[in-house]
């Protein structure tokens, strides 16, 4: 009879690709078959295209004596997902020559409904980046998924609610007139919005917070590098008020980031409105090592990758399980994650900073005066080594957060605001953006050995200050790079040109701190 060729997409991770999708119909006792290494969602979709077709108002293919072969191709890659629905069924509708139309240059996506309705699909922004690409000029696609897509331009994109919608706007015959039978309505194409400045979600200023200046301090350092950093000390003194006040000093994403972090986000949990802001994590310590580095058996995004171009934040750090701390040494490392399973082996983004807080024991009271500790000296070490070297190697900044005196419980905050302590970061995240403009990285934390001992300048007596330092503490070459990194951001946030000694000594004030605590 006649074979229809539709285009369609699938995210692969974080990518996606294009799939063309035929259609062929041939005369014989009724059979439906999809072929392409179909997945089961996708196999499932004959009976859903089938009943959408129907209620539409159209002869069923169950209803005809047809033999109809849906081929997904590239065939040697797996498609899985509902995501193909609208594409076999408008590939369907002209191949059985019920409609006519164009659609070269189309790409249609969205799971269809029994009653025909257009439902929304995970991860439409990368597979509309993809479209785009690929020379495509449309796309059809729910209208749940709208607000997500509208800030993609350069294509113009069709918000549909059900198949009904999509036939009247693609249905023309060959002078390009509607067919009778088939009401005229074009669907609206979909405008693309401009990008809302928004303000971080919290409630906590900088300003807020009584006393603890040093974190503080550390805090905007690790802020404007991308540096990780922990907190330490008793219960009560503000370290959890000042990981969260601590989102308030990122930056806003960049358009790419923000495409990015959303598309991740989609991916996880269906789409939503576009993420403008750095994501913020705060995973419970009872969370199992797959929701924290990601997995499963078609793997999915865990908390280190939801966190990229954001923080991570982990409240009481050595409660989590060891495993969930070891698996943190790749991300924390190469900035991405690699999870490997039976059907193969995938790699997520992982680019955050990682903010945590800790007591130093577990009753936390443990070197804290006028507090008596509780537990034995077997426990404080067990609790300590929860934390081992390679990834106690792996944190920029250990800093110290002890009991303020109450008398400050009331007064006024007379400390810098988040906006002002942001307005620095800022400036020095633009400061490195220039500094590393022909490379793949945007900050210090970034840095390779290699390109630290080609971009970072020391002043003699700065690397004198940290030979010494180094050969005293016993410093590892891992550390003794992190310092270097440390300094460096130090140094751009009193915009000086190299790292002078006052910024090497700043740097080193947060190392032996990790030493006394492991």
């Amino acid at each position: 009879m006649a074979i229809a060729q539709i285009f369609s997409a699938q995210t692969n991770l974080l990518d996606a690709s294009i799939v063309t999708i035929e259609v062929d119909l041939s005369k014989g006792l009724h059979s439906f078959s999809i072929v392409g290494l179909a997945g089961k969602a996708v196999d499932e979709a004959k009976d859903r295209v089938s009943s959408a077709i129907k209620n539409t108002g159209f002869t069923s293919p169950k209803n005809k004596n047809q033999k109809v072969v849906v081929s997904l191709a590239p065939a040697d890659i797996k498609k899985e997902g509902p995501v193909f629905d609208l594409g076999i069924a408008i590939g369907y509708l002209c191949a059985s020559g019920d409609i006519q139309a164009d659609m070269k240059k189309t790409v249609c996506i969205g799971e269809l409904s029994l009653d025909g309705s257009i439902r929304k699909v995970k991860g439409v922004i990368p597979m509309i980046i993809e479209a785009r690409k690929q020379g495509f000029t449309h796309c059809i696609i729910s209208k749940e998924n709208s607000i997500e897509a509208s800030v993609i331009p350069d294509i113009t994109i069709y918000p549909a609610e059900t198949l009904r919608e999509v036939i009247a706007h693609i249905h023309t015959n060959t002078h390009g007139e509607k067919w009778p039978g088939i009401m005229h309505a074009e669907i609206p194409p979909l405008e693309t919005r401009p990008l809302e400045t928004r303000q971080p979600h919290t409630d906590i200023d900088m300003q807020d917070i009584a006393g603890q200046e040093v974190a503080k301090r550390a805090l905007e350092i690790a802020a404007a590098g991308g540096h990780n950093i922990i907190m330490y000390g008793p219960p009560g003194t503000g370290k959890t008020m000042l990981a969260k006040a601590c989102k308030g000093l990122l930056p806003e994403l960049s358009f790419n980031d923000m495409l990015e972090v959303t598309s991740i986000h989609s991916l996880h949990n269906g789409g939503g409105d576009l993420v403008t802001m750095a994501p913020f994590r705060a995973p419970h310590h009872t969370a199992s090592y797959v929701s924290v580095i990601g997995g499963g058996s078609n793997p999915r995004p865990g908390e280190v990758t939801l966190a990229h171009k954001g923080v991570l934040f982990l409240d009481e750090m050595p409660e989590f399980s060891t495993q969930v701390l070891e698996t943190l040494r790749e991300p924390l490392e190469e900035r991405k994650v690699r999870i490997s399973r039976a059907k193969g082996s995938v790699v997520y983004p992982a680019q955050f900073m990682l903010v945590g807080a800790m007591n130093p024991c577990p009753c936390g009271y443990y070197g804290v005066k006028g507090k008596e500790c509780i537990c034995s000296p077997i426990h404080i070490q067990k609790y300590k080594r929860k934390l081992s070297g390679p990834i106690a190697d792996r944190i920029d900044m250990w800093v110290e957060v002890s009991t303020i005196e109450h008398s400050q419980l009331t007064k006024k905050g007379t400390g810098e605001s988040t906006h002002i302590i942001k307005s620095r970061v800022e400036k020095a995240r633009n400061i490195q953006k220039q500094r590393y403009t022909h490379t793949n990285i945007l900050l210090n934390s970034e840095l390779s050995s290699k390109q630290i001992i080609e971009m970072i300048h020391l002043s003699p007596e700065a690397k004198s200050i940290l030979e010494t330092s180094a050969k005293k503490f016993d410093i590892s070459a891992r550390a003794y790079h992190r310092i270097i990194k440390t300094a460096q951001t130090i140094a751009d946030l009193a915009e000086s040109e190299s790292i002078k000694s006052e910024h090497i000594l700043e740097a080193l004030q947060y190392r032996p701190k990790a030493y006394q605590v492991i």
